[in-house]
């Protein structure tokens, strides 16, 4: 979330990134943060006053007995007792006050970065890459759902059978080619100087707030009934949390960690073909790398990030395009992120596989996740993160741009962990 300190002293920037993101009443939001804080400091000034008076006529009972003035002593007991009383309505209306201000900052997205385009929505997304060749298929081209049935590789009946849909089973093949490309994506991590990680897929109520899930996402979350525990929608959130109240020492920066998880969503119900099969699931792998950086380096790091993310693809030989998102599609939690789309030459269409994005110091003050400058003074560090990569597009784009007379051809590089080069 925002710090109040960057909002009184940036406040018409803010407001003006926040209409950026299409929020009409940004500056009436400010201003209710800017007084609630003020109510907040005013009221810890009042009780903090209280306590040190209450302190002090406290002090004074035990001189006042010893001279014998006992009417003034019970006077004075009295006046304590009130002191006590009002301290106490203090509090309250001190922890009401803070509260609310924090549940208003929990309103409050964080602010693009200049650089983000103007836009309301994904159309307006920028496009600054896009390979040179897309490939085209004959007009006997299948789409991904009809060839997993072709080749017997994956099954969403089954899927259903078990549990309901958007929920797929892996077989054979198919089962083989997902596993190899997790152990693709990790191997390539690790050689990125990525620490491998594997973190629950249940985090608790805590954890969601500490990266931005919680409240705004709470709807697309599974929630484990009778508990605070929640099924992760990426593994962002239990990667990023090892870090919820830590205070790191500069020297150990970068922090870069990868991890593979199983990814959980409730998607609001929609039909047609830009939904089906692989493209939009309940369930689905990824494999994600999270960053904490120094301040001063988290945009060098982003453009690392997406390297790797571009190079992945490359090896994975997908035409593939990259996108800086408007202020209208932008994360709440993001300031500036990139999406990478592959082409789906049997859809003919662009499929999203990769959101990589930097958060700035807009987690690490949920997540209270600090570091100590060369001035041993506590500063919050940047949080970013990105799907190296998404496997159901991946797999829905390699099994169509794939698809031959003879099979499905693989790439190369992923021959040495699949074993087989064809899917037939």
């Amino acid at each position: 979330m925002l710090l109040v300190s960057d909002i009184i002293d940036n406040k018409e920037q803010f407001v003006a990134g926040l209409v950026k993101r299409g929020i009409e009443n940004a500056n009436e939001l400010l201003e209710e943060v800017i007084a609630l804080d003020l109510k907040r400091k005013n009221t810890q000034t009042e009780m903090d006053e209280v306590l040190a008076e209450s302190n002090q006529v406290s002090k004074s009972i035990g001189l006042l007995m010893k001279e014998g003035k006992k009417e003034e002593a019970n006077s004075a007991k009295e006046q304590t007792a009130h002191l006590k009383i009002k301290s106490k309505d203090l509090g309250q209306t001190l922890e009401e006050t803070k509260t609310a201000l924090e549940n208003k900052l929990y309103q409050i997205p964080n602010i693009p970065e200049d650089q983000v385009p103007t836009g309301k929505s994904e159309e307006d997304n920028e496009i600054i890459y896009t390979v040179d060749t897309i490939p085209e298929l004959d007009g006997q081209a299948l789409p991904h759902w009809e060839l997993i049935k072709k080749y017997d590789i994956i099954d969403f009946d089954l899927g259903v059978k078990i549990t309901g849909a958007g929920f797929p089973v892996y077989k054979g093949k198919g089962a083989r080619l997902q596993r190899s490309l997790v152990n693709f994506f990790l191997d390539e991590a690790q050689q990125a100087g990525y620490h491998e990680i594997q973190p629950p897929i249940v985090v608790n109520e805590a954890s969601g707030y500490g990266t931005g899930q919680l409240p705004d996402k709470e709807g697309q979350m599974y929630h484990l009934s009778d508990t605070d525990m929640y099924l992760i929608p990426t593994a962002e959130v239990p990667l990023t949390n090892l870090y919820r109240d830590v205070i790191l020492d500069e020297k150990d920066l970068p922090i870069k960690n990868v991890g593979f998880t199983p990814c959980f969503r409730r998607e609001a119900g929609s039909w047609g073909s830009h939904v089906r099969g692989l493209n939009r699931l309940h369930q689905f792998d990824k494999v994600e790398i999270v960053q904490v950086q120094h301040p001063d380096k988290s945009f060098e790091t982003l453009e690392q990030m997406v390297k790797h993310v571009e190079t992945l693809l490359q090896k994975l030989e997908l035409p593939y395009r990259i996108l800086k998102l408007c202020a209208g599609d932008l994360g709440f939690t993001s300031c500036l992120t990139y999406d990478f789309e592959v082409y789906s030459a049997a859809q003919k269409r662009w499929l999203e596989v990769s959101s990589v994005s930097n958060f700035k110091n807009y987690q690490a003050n949920r997540l209270k996740l600090r570091y100590k400058d060369e001035h041993n003074k506590k500063q919050l560090l940047h949080t970013l993160n990105g799907s190296a990569l998404a496997l159901p597009r991946i797999i829905a784009a390699l099994l169509e741009n794939g698809q031959t007379d003879k099979g499905i051809e693989l790439p190369e590089i992923l021959t040495q962990y699949t074993g087989f080069k064809i899917i037939d």
